[in-house]
């Protein structure tokens, strides 16, 4: 049985389900998760789980997410994305912001220093409202099932954090489907947005940002508060928690790694998935009570109350998932792997 951690690196037009499916194929195991989901246009980091290591989803990935998002400046959409349908336009791209301009193919934008000033407002501590088209659920049903039935919900604003709000590049203004990059490209025909006759202007970022931060709502709300409107063109995860693309393997090239028997080189540990909570290591005997279930006591550990620990035996192997009591002085195993 293949126990482990793998990071995908999603391409566009698929969905994180379509990975999945795929990997159940290549791999030969029906049990594999993921940590979070991708939009079918987004790319990059997607956290694999494999065996048992799907017992350790809420372990896993629940730290910064980082992105490199491209926002279209100019008009909404419906779903937010480049997938969607024309939503709200403006007759010009001029800033509400008064000051200096600079001109992009006859329209007027913000200059830099202006996008800087309106970038602020958006680090930190801010509020979200979770978008129509996502998977959130709401009464047990997911949004985007209700929002393709043309039904809108009340939704209530959510708290993120944005760590990083960063211009990598601004870009050329985009014209009557001039889409600069493959990844930007809708894949089918009812994906298209008729962009004939409008003007927009995009503008590369780079984004680090809690768990459950949407990326096109940031969008649609820095398009609002320009005043131009705005949706996400292109979106690519570079980071989800520990794991980063420097550790991430397209789905193709996995089906080679597994064919050459290599797989060991790309799978990531249970053990070395967890190690950023702190360790104790089991001796044999010890092993066997935390298998049965039973707490350990534990007197000279610095560890926090409540904190969750790494159980391992002398091999390195996980054992168990348990959490420290330090007024008692034990640790009770929550998730025993068998």
């Amino acid at each position: 049985m293949i126990d482990g951690v793998l990071i995908i690196d999603k391409p566009a037009g698929i969905t994180s389900h379509d990975v999945v499916s795929r990997l159940r194929r290549i791999l030969k195991t029906k049990r594999i998760g993921h940590t979070g989901t991708l939009d079918p246009f987004a790319t990059g980091v997607l956290v694999m789980l494999i065996g048992q290591s799907t017992r350790l989803a809420q372990f896993i990935d629940k730290d910064a997410k980082g992105y490199e998002a491209v926002v279209r400046f100019g008009f909404e959409t419906d779903t937010g994305d480049a997938t969607g349908s024309l939503k709200s336009q403006v007759s010009s791209l001029k800033s509400e912001v008064q000051s200096s301009k600079f001109k992009v193919q006859s329209s007027e934008f913000a200059s830099v220093d202006e996008l800087e000033n309106v970038l602020k407002e958006f680090r930190g501590e801010i509020e979200q409202t979770p978008p129509m088209y996502s998977a959130k659920k709401v009464a047990g049903k997911k949004l985007y099932e209700l929002a393709r039935k043309g039904i809108e919900i009340e939704r209530k604003p959510v708290q993120v954090t944005i760590y990083e709000l960063e211009i990598i590049q601004p870009q050329e203004t985009q014209r009557n489907n001039d889409v600069e990059t493959e990844e930007q490209k809708p894949k089918t025909e009812d994906q298209q947005i008729n962009y004939l006759g409008l003007e927009t202007w995009d503008l590369r970022l780079r984004v680090s940002c809690s768990a459950g931060t949407y990326i096109r709502t940031l969008a649609e709300d820095i398009g609002r508060k320009i005043g131009t409107g705005a949706h996400l063109v292109a979106l690519r995860r570079t980071r989800a928690g520990k794991f980063d693309l420097s550790k991430a393997v397209t789905i193709e090239r996995l089906e080679e790694i597994v064919s050459d028997g290599k797989l060991t080189d790309v799978l990531i540990s249970m053990n070395e998935a967890l190690a950023h909570f702190p360790q104790v290591v089991l001796s044999a005997e010890e092993t066997c009570r935390i298998q049965n279930g039973l707490k350990l006591g534990f007197e000279d550990v610095e560890i926090k109350n409540g904190q969750p620990v790494r159980m391992i035996d002398k091999k390195e192997n996980l054992i168990a998932i348990g959490f420290y009591d330090s007024k008692q002085k034990f640790i009770q195993p929550r998730i025993v792997m068998v």
